[in-house]
């Protein structure tokens, strides 16, 4: 999926000589928590959230600085005074905003979140807003990507072969010491491994194959240096979890 396929549209924006109270009212009535502010022909020059509201003159939580760091960074201290007290949208907002076009895909906005710390990421073209992507996207994204995914009916070869190959794929898997069977849909994993979290791991590698019904987890794990071999678990499988 692209940007174009999970951004929200139209966007509820600002306009960047609105005052901070319209901005707050904005916010509070459409129960979003950022607002991308675009000029007056439509194009993003900002962002404003939450946070840029937190450090405010009027609810007595602006920054204190010790006196004796006044002498050394004037500039920066002026900056907060404009954060804290002034009275536009301009004066507080993000300028430097992270964006991407409609066609970047979702991994490329994900990266771009976790890289910067951001929870929403306005859609441009050519400096034009054309929607915005938040972490609440996403979220529907993935729902909408599981609804979609067929519940095939598939026989126990071709669950075991599916099973087989993805964890071929994946770095993480054991390469022997452990056995997958299937038995009418029901996928029974047993062996040894060295890692707990590998065994977790390849019970949601199970789970995700079509066509199985439930997975058994039969799969011990020896603690390294010692010698000791843990307990296999309890049954689990979709309906269990």
């Amino acid at each position: 999926m692209k940007a174009k396929d999970v951004m929200t549209t139209p966007v509820v924006s600002i306009a960047q000589d609105a005052s901070i109270l319209e901005a707050v009212g904005l916010m509070l009535r459409h129960k979003i928590s950022g607002l991308p502010v675009v000029d007056s022909a439509g194009h993003l020059v900002g962002i404003v959230s939450e946070g840029d509201f937190l450090r405010r003159a009027e609810i007595g939580t602006q920054r204190r600085r010790p006196r004796w760091i006044e002498f050394f960074i004037p500039g920066r201290l002026a900056s907060e005074y404009v954060h804290a007290s002034g009275r536009k949208v301009d004066d507080v907002m993000t300028v430097d905003v992270h964006t991407v076009d409609e066609d970047a895909s979702l991994d490329d906005i994900v990266r771009l979140m976790e890289r910067n710390r951001i929870k929403r990421v306005p859609v441009v073209r050519g400096g034009e807003l054309l929607g915005i992507i938040t972490r609440a996207n996403l979220v529907r994204a993935l729902i909408g990507a599981a609804k979609a995914v067929p519940r095939l009916s598939a026989d126990d070869a071709a669950i075991r072969e599916r099973l087989v190959a993805e964890l071929e794929k994946q770095p993480w898997a054991p390469a022997d010491g452990f056995d997958i069977a299937v038995s009418n849909g029901v996928v029974t994993l047993s062996g040894i491994v060295t890692d707990d979290r590998l065994r977790q791991a390849l019970c949601v590698a199970a789970e995700n194959i079509p066509g199985v019904k439930r997975v058994e987890d039969q799969v011990a794990w020896l603690i390294p240096g010692s010698g000791i071999v843990g307990t296999p678990p309890m049954i689990i499988g979709p309906a269990e979890r």
